[in-house]
């Protein structure tokens, strides 16, 4: 609709160009903010408090709670090696430990049985 009278009044000679322009990307601006307001704006879920206790009663290093977390977003052991500098065995190793800890056959239900105990953010 707004294109349709800019182009009848600039057929006219009514308005100018400039003014179509500006009236147009005010049209916009106004859109750009009112869904960054919907989207970006959106209340958050407040994550529960990771409990310390629990990680230290079920025997998880400092660095194999890291790898837990790593594997919680989501990264293969390749990935966990190359970021936190190791070798991919020395992940595996680690990924094992943590399975047998949690009592978990696979990464996921390790996953799942750390946000269980709340020792993950998620």
């Amino acid at each position: 609709m707004l294109f349709k009278l800019s182009s009848y009044s600039l057929i006219t000679g009514n308005i100018s160009l400039e003014f179509i322009i500006a009236g147009i990307a005010i049209v916009f601006f106004v859109i750009g903010i009112s869904i960054n307001k919907k989207v970006l704006h959106k209340k958050t879920i407040p994550t529960k408090d990771i409990d310390h206790k629990k990680i230290e009663a079920l025997g998880l290093s400092k660095r194999e709670y890291e790898v837990l977390c790593e594997v919680a977003s989501g990264l293969s052991n390749k990935e966990i090696a190359d970021k936190l500098f190791v070798s991919e065995s020395t992940i595996k190793t680690h990924v094992s430990n943590i399975l047998v800890k949690l009592d978990a056959k696979r990464r996921t239900q390790a996953i799942q049985i750390a946000k269980e105990l709340q020792i993950l953010r998620f």
